[in-house]
């Protein structure tokens, strides 16, 4: 999920994105919009095997018929099927308060490795609900994949959880020592925030689609309580004050 903040002068995208069951099917989440949240959950636990996050945000067209937005839905969720896939979830933003992209949909997937994902990419039926349902609904694509530093606890993200993830876009000519210790300080939030659940985070080795961002982290709430509570609280002030210790590192954030 997002928050609304301003980084180096410039603006934070911002959006909510939840599992199903966090509100009955004609609930309204938080108050925001009247969208009901989709996801398909395989319950898999790996040890210390690698996991691949591979993450899409979606624009839709301002005239999109919801119907057929409903059925580009279902249909991303359908190739939770395939073989490669470990674990898959798409349904709307549930929040959005980006100014610079507007994304209004996600899909979050986990696949045991590179060539898995590069296969499922490839895999006649993406190919077909892709060119079928969902190019001719969106403006806007953005696709960013990473392997996390560390990975433990379920690959799938149980249902009626909620998710913030962020995205960083780092200044030219970074060097390798500054980006470690970005990556230690992002991955170093979960040991602060007992409320999230797990947390990943990694280097996007994707760089076509993904507009320039090239950290990426996802952190994983019990539910939108928890995320809401934790958002409230001091302590994400404190995270903020923390984050202008590396901000110099990066350009622009967005923050889901």
């Amino acid at each position: 999920m997002m928050l609304g903040v301003k980084t180096s002068g410039t603006a934070v995208a911002c959006s909510h994105f939840l599992s199903p069951r966090a509100f009955p099917p004609t609930a309204v989440a938080v108050t925001l919009r009247h969208l009901k949240p989709y996801c398909s959950y395989r319950s898999i636990k790996m040890s210390a095997e690698q996991i691949v996050e591979h993450v899409v945000l979606f624009k839709a067209k301002p005239d999109a018929d919801p119907s057929k937005l409903t059925a580009m839905v279902n249909n991303l969720n359908s190739l939770t099927s395939l073989n490669q896939v470990v674990h898959l979830s798409s349904g709307p933003l549930i929040r959005d308060r980006s100014s610079s992209f507007s994304f209004t949909h996600l899909l979050h997937s986990r696949y045991k490795s590179k060539s898995d994902l590069a296969d499922y990419s490839a895999h006649p039926d993406h190919v077909s609900v892709v060119k079928q349902y969902v190019l001719p609904m969106v403006d806007d694509i953005m696709a960013v994949d990473w392997v996390p530093i560390e990975f433990s606890g379920p690959t799938g993200v149980p249902p009626g959880s909620a998710m913030r993830l962020t995205f960083l876009k780092l200044k030219e000519n970074l060097g390798e020592n500054e980006k470690s210790q970005l990556l230690s300080a992002v991955g170093g939030i979960k040991e602060k925030f007992s409320r999230i659940e797990q947390l990943t985070v990694g280097e996007n080795f994707s760089p076509g689609r993904a507009k320039g961002f090239s950290i990426a982290s996802i952190a994983v709430f019990k539910g939108v309580d928890e995320l809401e509570a934790l958002e409230s609280q001091k302590e994400l002030a404190n995270e903020q004050k923390e984050k202008l210790a590396f901000e110099k590192a990066y350009d622009q954030q967005l923050r889901l």
